[in-house]
C-alpha cells in the first residue's frame, strides 16, 4: 500500500507529461505486439532459392503450378512473384509495373504505424524532460513561498519528484526507437529481396518466352 501511495504521490506531482508518456507506453508496446504477429506470419524467403523453385516449376509445367506455389505462400516474395506470374503473356514493361506495385504495397503494409513508433521515439525524452522543468518550476515556487521554514529540502524533494518524468521518458524511449530500428531494418531487407525476386523473375520469363 505504501508502495501505491508512493508511484502515485510521484505520478501526481510529475504532472501529466508522465500520464501521456504511460499512454505513449502502452501505444508502443501494442505496436510492438502487432508488428510481431504480422512479420511472424509473413515468412521470411531465400530470394535464390524461392526463384530457384519457380524456375523448375516453369521449366516442368505451365505458369499455373508456379502460380499456385506462389499462393500458397506466405511471404512478400510469393506475392511479388505471383503478381508477375499472373501476367506472364503481357510485355516484358507490364510485368515489371505490376510487381512493382505490389513492391510498393507490400512496402507500405509493413512500415504500417512504424511512424507512430519513430515519433514516440524520438520526442518521448524531450516530453520527460518538459516535465521535469514544470517540476522544478514548482519546486522553486514552493520554496519561495514557504520563506526560510522550508529550505533546502523543499528544492531536493521537488527536483527529486521532477526527475520521474525524465527517467519515465527515457524508459518509453529506449524500447520505441530499439522496436523501430529493428522492424526498418527488416523492410530494408525485405525490400531488396523482393527487388532482386522482381529482376530475376524478369529475365527467367523472357529466356522462357
Amino acid at each position: 500500500m505504501a508502495e501505491k501511495s508512493f508511484l502515485y504521490h510521484l505520478i501526481s506531482a510529475s504532472g501529466f507529461t508522465v500520464v501521456f508518456l504511460l499512454f505513449c507506453s502502452i501505444a508502443t508496446l501494442g505496436i510492438i505486439i502487432e508488428r510481431y504477429i504480422y512479420f511472424h506470419f509473413n515468412a521470411k524467403e531465400d530470394p535464390s532459392s524461392f526463384i530457384a523453385h519457380i524456375k523448375v516449376l516453369l521449366k516442368k509445367t505451365d505458369p499455373k503450378k508456379a502460380i499456385g506455389f506462389c499462393e500458397n505462400g506466405r511471404s512478400t516474395l510469393a506475392r511479388v512473384a505471383k503478381e508477375g506470374l499472373d501476367h506472364i503473356s503481357l510485355p516484358e514493361s507490364h510485368i515489371k509495373n505490376s510487381m512493382e506495385r505490389r513492391i510498393a504495397i507490400e512496402i507500405k503494409t509493413m512500415e504500417k504505424y512504424t511512424n507512430i513508433l519513430g515519433t514516440i521515439g524520438s520526442t518521448s525524452v524531450y516530453i520527460g524532460l518538459f516535465g521535469t522543468v514544470i517540476g522544478i518550476i514548482h519546486a522553486f515556487s514552493d520554496l519561495s513561498s514557504s520563506g526560510a521554514g522550508g529550505g533546502i529540502n523543499i528544492v531536493i524533494g521537488g527536483i527529486a519528484e521532477a526527475l520521474v518524468s525524465t527517467a519515465a521518458g527515457i524508459f518509453v524511449a529506449v524500447p520505441a526507437v530499439f522496436a523501430y530500428n529493428l522492424i526498418m531494418k527488416r523492410i530494408d531487407n525485405a525490400t531488396i529481396d523482393m527487388e532482386l525476386c522482381s529482376s530475376e523473375l524478369i529475365d527467367l520469363i523472357n529466356r522462357l518466352k
